[in-house]
């Protein structure tokens, strides 16, 4: 009985010991494969290619540097005319039109020119009452003090009616009244409408003629919500016209919406634009840009950048050959611009220090060439601190 209680434990232990053997050897196959698990996957920090390898590739390099950052702003517009030199003929008394010397919209008309003449009835009696004041006072049987408060009445009066100061003067001198209203331009510019034919009849308040000024025009734009806290009134703006052989004009923000459209999500913004020579038109289309300081950043050129999934890598020089790929967190695309030059950088929110060099040049070869080495194997699974999503990679004001 001894015996078997013996041979009996003697198993126990013995598959109770096999059991315990058995299970540290499959921890040790566990931590050996995922040794081995580490060293396939580990990552190394620089690659190399020879500096005689980079000059075939073409690699060039640019150090990251502060400096002062502008944001370009583009939109385009079309342009409008300036309500403020609108301008409408209206009868000031009824008749009838007896004579057309502007006959079709589109004719170019200056300040004071004859429009059309106006046979009125009605003006006859207020002419005649400044003549026969005239020919009292050169009597000289009324004191003139009293003469001459009647006689600027009189003036008042046919002024009301739209009778210009020459038409006066001209009566004062030849003291023949007349039934006929000389219309003249009140300005500069092109008729708009034309409405009138000889023989038709007007009453007070019709509209006889319409005339616009285009020395001043407006250019309305739209600009994205985000972009419209960067815009000022009073700002300049350059505008270009593709139509004009692409002649750049210069205009100044008037008035910016204070409401967004809901679907576009952007909003109206009104450029003021001299138009000296007549050159522009209403409804003309035209290019605008305007360059807005943003202050000083570390920056580096937009070609030194590749984007990596929704982050950005760039490739740091180690010296002598030697590479490192890095994540960095860029913030907005800038451009600067010189002797008719575009540079596009980014802004450097982290990852990089000023000085240190990147590749700006041949920067896909290089990725390739990371590639081959495995120096990019799982690099997608780091996070650069802060980095951010590929919606942040685009320039304000790119359309």
């Amino acid at each position: 009985m001894s015996q078997t209680r013996e041979a009996s434990g003697s198993a126990v232990a013995t598959h109770a010991s096999g059991d315990h053997v058995a299970t540290r050897q499959q921890e040790d196959s566990k931590k050996t494969s995922a040794k081995g698990n580490n060293i396939d996957n580990s990552k190394p920090k620089q690659f190399f290619v020879p500096i005689q390898r980079q000059q075939q590739f073409g690699v060039t390099y640019t150090e990251a540097r502060r400096r002062q950052m502008r944001l370009r702003l583009r939109s385009v517009g079309t342009l409008d005319v300036d309500q403020a030199q609108m301008f409408e003929c209206v009868a000031h008394v009824e008749g009838y039109i007896e004579e057309l010397q502007i006959t079709s919209p589109g004719e170019r008309v200056t300040v004071g020119q004859p429009l059309m003449t106006i046979y009125a009835p009605e003006l006859r009696a207020p002419e005649q009452e400044l003549v026969s004041l005239l020919r009292v006072r050169e009597s000289g049987n009324v004191p003139q003090a009293s003469l001459t408060q009647l006689i600027d009445s009189a003036r008042r009066r046919l002024q009301l009616m739209n009778v210009s100061p020459d038409q006066i003067s001209q009566l004062e001198r030849t003291q023949q009244p007349t039934d006929l209203l000389l219309v003249r331009s009140p300005c500069d510019g092109i008729v708009s409408q034309a409405p009138m034919t000889v023989g038709l009849s007007v009453k007070h308040g019709d509209k006889v003629m319409g005339l616009i000024n285009l020395s001043n025009l407006w250019l309305w734009a739209n600009f994205y919500e985000n972009e419209v806290a960067l815009l000022k009134e009073g700002e300049l703006m350059t505008i270009v016209f593709p139509a004009l052989a692409n002649r750049s004009f210069e205009g100044k923000i008037s008035v910016i919406s204070p409401t967004i459209d809901p679907v576009k999500r952007s909003t109206l913004v009104r450029v003021d634009i001299p138009n000296p020579d007549g050159q522009l038109r209403p409804g003309m289309f035209a290019n605008v840009t305007t360059d807005i300081a943003a202050g000083e950043g570390l920056t580096i050129p937009f070609e030194s950048v590749l984007p990596n999934g929704s982050q950005m890598l760039v490739f740091v020089d180690g010296g002598l050959g030697n590479l490192e790929p890095r994540l960095i967190q860029v913030g907005q695309q800038f451009v600067e611009f010189a002797d008719q030059n575009e540079e596009r950088y980014y802004q450097i929110i982290s990852g990089l220090q000023e000085g240190e060099r990147v590749v700006s040049g041949g920067n896909f070869l290089i990725d390739a060439e990371a590639q081959i080495q495995g120096a990019l194997r799982n690099f997608g699974e780091e996070q650069a601190p802060g980095s951010m999503g590929s919606d942040s990679s685009g320039p304000i004001g790119e359309k």
